[in-house]
C-alpha cells in the first residue's frame, strides 16, 4: 500500500500564510496515518516530465481525507503549483504514508516538547491535534520560531488547543512585543522546553540548520540524544 500511488481528489484549500497554503485531498484507498507521517506528492507535465516533493500530513486518522500544508519555494518545481494553482476539483498523485520514526502515538504518555522551525510546523500540528482527538493526558508544548507573525501557519487552531505554544520571531515581532526580533538562541531554547528533570521527548522540524542546532543545544544542556527525534528539509 505505502508504494501505490493514488489518485484523489482536492476537495479544498485555504490560506494559511502568503506564501502558505492547505489543501485537503479526498484519497480512496488512503489506509490512514499517524501523527507526524508525510506523503509523496507526483505532478506530471503535458510532455510527460515528472517531478516528486515530500510532504508532511496536517492531518491524521482513518479519514480518507490527507490534508497537507505547503510553503511556497519560488524556485520550487511543485511547491507553487501547490500554493498558487491548484483547485477544488483538480487531481493530484499521492503516495503513502511514509516513515515510521518521526511520529507520535496516543499510548506514549510522557511529556512531549515540540519545535518547528516556519514550515516544519506541520506535522506537529498532526501531533496536537492526535493528542487532542485522543484525550491523552500527555503534557504537551510547542516552541515555534517563524519570521513574521504573518507566516505562522494554524495560529488560531494552536492558540485553541489547550497545548502551550512559545513563539520566536525572527524577522518581526507582533505590536506590544516583549522583544525585538531575533534568531533562536540557546539561552531562549532552554527557558522555553520542559526541563531535563521532567525527561522529554523531543520532536525537531525545519530547515535542516535549524535542526542541527537546536539538537546540538539540547544534547549540550543536559538532554539524552535518544530522546530528540528530528525532520529537516532544505539544503
Amino acid at each position: 500500500m505505502v508504494g501505490r500511488w493514488l489518485v484523489g481528489t482536492v476537495e479544498s484549500t485555504s490560506t494559511l500564510t502568503p506564501s502558505g497554503r492547505s489543501i485537503t485531498v479526498s484519497l480512496p484507498g488512503w489506509p490512514g496515518n499517524i501523527a507526524g507521517q508525510h506523503v509523496d506528492v507526483r505532478l506530471t507535465a503535458p510532455d510527460g516530465y515528472q517531478a516528486v516533493r515530500s510532504y508532511s500530513i496536517a492531518s491524521v486518522g482513518p479519514a480518507e481525507l490527507v490534508e497537507l500544508a505547503v510553503d511556497k519555494l519560488p524556485t520550487g518545481e511543485v511547491s507553487p503549483y501547490l500554493v498558487d494553482d491548484v483547485q477544488p476539483g483538480d487531481m493530484l498523485e499521492l503516495r503513502g504514508p511514509l516513515g515510521g520514526w518521526f511520529v507520535w502515538k496516543p499510548e506514549q504518555t510522557g511529556p512531549v516538547q515540540l519545535i518547528a522551525g516556519g514550515s516544519g510546523v506541520v506535522p506537529l500540528v498532526s501531533m496536537v491535534r492526535s493528542h487532542t482527538a485522543s484525550g491523552s493526558d500527555a503534557p504537551f508544548r510547542m516552541l515555534y520560531s517563524v519570521r513574521t507573525p504573518d507566516d505562522v501557519f494554524y495560529r488560531e487552531e494552536l492558540a485553541g488547543s489547550g497545548v502551550q505554544v512559545d513563539y520566536v520571531y525572527t524577522r518581526a515581532v507582533p505590536a506590544g512585543w516583549p522583544t525585538g526580533p531575533g534568531r533562536l538562541t540557546k539561552d531562549r531554547l532552554a527557558a522555553s522546553v520542559f526541563p531535563v528533570s521532567e525527561t522529554p521527548a523531543f520532536f525537531v522540524c525545519g530547515p535542516t540548520a535549524f535542526v542541527e542546532a537546536v539538537a546540538t543545544w539540547l544534547v549540550e544542556l543536559g538532554y539524552p540524544a535518544e530522546t530528540i527525534k528530528t525532520e529537516r528539509f532544505g539544503g
